[in-house]
């Protein structure tokens, strides 16, 4: 009888991680979709239609939808599924406000904590990110930058910090999406590869003041996005 209520745990805990497994499958489909804009802001979608295009049954799509609407990304529609959410200007800013405190908190973590294998892994990344911005490969640039991003969460070893910055890093990447031909890519890809040098060297102080500088050209970048808005 314990043989066989063991084996019975054993299948629904594996039932439970392939319904985890698929559950962050529609997640991160679902998310990349939105910040590429494939799903354009004001759209909606019904679970239906994402289900058929995702290949993903019912109950890991509405989880993670759930993890979207958390994230601000979608509001559901009972019965009707969902709408992505607009852009909002006055809002992307007390985000970029929000991202500079937990932004020095992982740039000085990293710099502090980062392993030497981590620290080789970000000057690694620091050329490639220069390369894909030199060439104007937005695709490839922002690739990197969410790998980028991870890395350098984990290399602070602040978790706390880690999972509060995570959704505003994806608002930001939606945002430059949006808002593109305002930007300066190649300028962006100098500024990350300054944060990433001073990580991997160690040295903190040089970190905390290239994170700043990276959100503060951000900032400028969205007032400049909210001008030409409410200029046109």
């Amino acid at each position: 009888m314990v043989a066989v209520n063991g084996a019975r745990r054993t299948f629904r805990d594996s039932e439970e991680f392939e319904r985890q497994t698929l559950s962050e499958k529609a997640y991160r489909r679902l998310e990349e979709m939105i910040v590429t804009l494939r799903l354009q802001p004001g759209s909606v979608v019904t679970e239906g239609e994402l289900g058929t295009l995702l290949g993903i049954g019912r109950t890991p799509l509405r989880e993670a939808i759930q993890r979207l609407a958390v994230q601000r990304l979608v509001t559901t529609l009972p019965r009707h599924g969902l709408v992505v959410n607009e852009i909002n200007l006055m809002e992307h800013l007390d985000v970029l406000e929000t991202r500079r405190v937990l932004d020095r908190l992982i740039a000085s973590g990293a710099a502090r904590r980062a392993t030497p294998d981590e620290r080789t892994m970000l000057r690694e990344y620091a050329a490639r990110m220069g390369t894909a911005a030199k060439s104007g490969d937005l695709t490839e640039f922002m690739r990197l930058d969410q790998e980028f991003d991870q890395l350098l969460a984990d290399a602070s070893r602040n978790s706390a910090a880690s999972n509060a910055i995570a959704p505003l890093h994806i608002h930001c990447r939606r945002f430059w999406y949006l808002h593109q031909h305002q930007g300066d890519l190649a300028k962006a890809g100098r500024l990350h590869g300054e944060l990433i040098k001073a990580v991997a060297d160690g040295d903190e102080q040089r970190a905390v003041d290239a994170s700043d500088v990276l959100v503060q050209y951000l900032e400028d970048f969205t007032r400049h996005a909210l001008d030409h808005y409410l200029n046109r």
